[in-house]
């Protein structure tokens, strides 16, 4: 028995190494050892060990110019068709960089690929140019916006505080320097009480852009999570009435006929503390007297503001409105005073029949003056617009002022109209 199974040993090896020889041969013509490439963007490649480059002072930086990476993987045709550049994890070890006093510095990229063994890869260019930056970090306040967002109606926002106020960014110089503001934003549309939300923070570049996430990798920040933002509601007050005073005395043989405001009412929001005195006070604001001084004077005064600053603790403008007041006191001689006559009482003279005449405003101010000091009635002054040989268009002309005897007018008065032709029916 033993020496049948010991016959013809030669050839039983040969006919196991054919066998052999043939399966590979069958495997290589169905599944075929073959090699491919992907390209591998920058964003899909780690920087591992910045640690060793930022122990320096320094941090590292890709350049702006984006490094085509290839990976060649090597392996049978049916594991490849399993591989995607997504498969593939690339990294820059700037602990093996070739030296440190160039900038960029060059350091080794590797490329591994689950299942396939590292001989089998291979990654060109085999070096990446990494830049160096100096190290810089700078706190930023952080900024809550809405965005389009709206509170209720009948309320404004009081207040919105981020928790924390403030945060300290780390990354190279130069991305530091184009930082601009952080901002929270949290969505506000409709409420009509105070809440409280969680919101991201978002970098804001220079040009007013969101810096992107490739960018954004580069930093480091000291708040782990969501920042906590509190929004406080204030309810709105409208028709809040402004008064003025001044201070001095016009020039001899003058007076003070009116003292005006523009606008003479606005809107307000504010704590219900702050709506509960303003209410005790009338709803009114009070503009000091010492805004407008108007010592010596022979003609009108008139004086821009800033209202925001004089506002009471508590109380806010309403989004949209001017922060400016103009105020304005009317200086006349002794014995002179303002009227107010509306533009639809003043005669038009010499208007073509085919020709409209149109007031731009809807009464004119003249000041008129007499010996008795007596107020007259509208009614006694005619006045009149003279719009002979005017074709269309807009025109400030003056006004005829006939007046009883004993009267006279201080300042001549111009109105200004718009002269068009009346459109016939059918035209």
């Amino acid at each position: 028995m033993k020496e049948k199974l010991t016959n013809n040993i030669p050839l039983k090896i040969i006919s196991i190494l054919i066998g052999i020889l043939i399966w590979l041969v069958v495997v290589n013509i169905d599944n075929p050892i073959v090699t491919a490439s992907f390209i591998i963007p920058e964003s899909n490649i780690e920087l591992v060990n910045e640690a060793y480059i930022e122990s320096t002072g320094k941090m590292c930086l890709l350049g702006n110019k984006p490094t085509q990476i290839r990976v060649y993987v090597t392996a049978p045709r049916k594991v490849l068709n399993f591989i995607s550049a997504t498969n593939i994890h690339a990294s820059v070890d700037m602990q093996q960089v070739v030296a440190l006093d160039t900038n960029p510095v060059m350091a080794p990229i590797t490329a591994t690929v689950s299942g396939i063994l590292p001989g089998n890869i291979k990654v060109t260019p085999e070096y990446l140019p990494v830049q160096l930056e100096e190290k810089l970090t700078q706190e930023f306040p952080i900024n809550v916006t809405d965005g389009d967002s709206k509170p209720g109606k009948g309320y404004e926002i009081g207040s919105q505080i981020a928790n924390p106020e403030k945060v300290k960014i780390t990354g190279p110089k130069s991305l530091i320097n184009k930082i601009d503001k952080v901002n929270a934003y949290v969505n506000i549309e409709g409420i009509t009480k105070d809440q409280t939300d969680e919101a991201s923070i978002s970098i804001i570049d220079k040009n007013q852009d969101v810096l992107p996430e490739s960018k954004m990798a580069y930093l480091k920040t000291d708040i782990k999570g969501k920042v906590t933002v509190t929004t406080k509601l204030w309810a709105v007050k409208q028709d809040v009435q402004i008064i003025a005073d001044y201070v001095g005395e016009p020039k001899e043989n003058y007076k003070v006929e009116n003292i005006y405001t523009v606008p003479d009412v606005i809107s307000v929001a504010g704590t219900s503390e702050a709506l509960k005195l303003l209410s005790e006070q009338g709803n009114t604001i009070t503009i000091p007297a010492n805004k407008i001084n108007i010592e010596d004077a022979d003609k009108d005064v008139e004086v821009k503001i800033n209202i925001k600053d004089l506002l009471p603790e508590g109380l806010k403008l309403t989004t949209g409105s001017s922060d400016d007041v103009w105020i304005r006191v009317n200086i006349l001689p002794n014995g002179g005073h303002e009227y107010n006559i509306p533009t639809k009482d003043i005669s038009i003279l010499n208007k073509r029949k085919d020709y409209q005449v149109i007031f731009q405003t809807d009464k004119v101010n003249i000041r008129l003056g007499s010996k008795d000091n007596k107020i007259l009635k509208n009614d006694e002054i005619h006045l009149s617009i003279n719009v002979e040989d005017k074709g269309e268009g807009t025109y400030e002309l003056p006004l005829d002022i006939k007046l009883p005897k004993g009267y006279h007018v201080i300042e001549k008065v111009k109105a200004e109209v718009k002269i068009s032709k009346t459109t016939k029916r059918g035209e």
